[in-house]
């Protein structure tokens, strides 16, 4: 049975950073793509980053791009997402997830982790 399971949010101020973390289990994680998304309350589920099985290939939307680092370590089967410079705008429910490849879209990922929910207060 696969299961993602994600840790790591909380209530953090403008400006400041977390780091979440999400553990995977049931499947082998080396030959998965993996992506993290985020949806607030009344929006649709939009992506937030994606990171190839061998972590050499990276993908943000402009929104994230350069405050965002998702990164993987293989041998702990588990994928991280690094957040600086948060702003009020990325509070949502954050979900990791995991897919035979690459992608942005939610359609594009098989599992997904429970969520873990990110406050910024301004």
């Amino acid at each position: 049975q696969v299961q993602l399971v994600d840790s790591g949010g909380g209530l953090v101020q403008a400006g400041g950073s977390l780091r979440l973390s999400c553990a995977a289990s049931g499947l082998t994680f080396s030959n998965y793509a993996m992506g993290w998304f985020r949806q607030a309350p009344g929006k649709e589920r939009e992506f937030v980053a994606t990171i190839s099985w061998s972590g050499t290939y990276t993908n943000y939307p402009n929104s994230v791009k350069g405050r965002f680092t998702i990164s993987r370590d293989n041998a702990k089967n588990t994928v991280y997402l690094q957040m600086t410079s948060l702003k009020p705008e990325d509070t949502a429910v954050y979900y990791c997830a995991a897919a035979p490849k690459v992608g942005a879209s939610t359609y594009d990922y098989n599992y997904w982790g429970q969520g873990t929910q990110v406050t910024v207060s301004s």
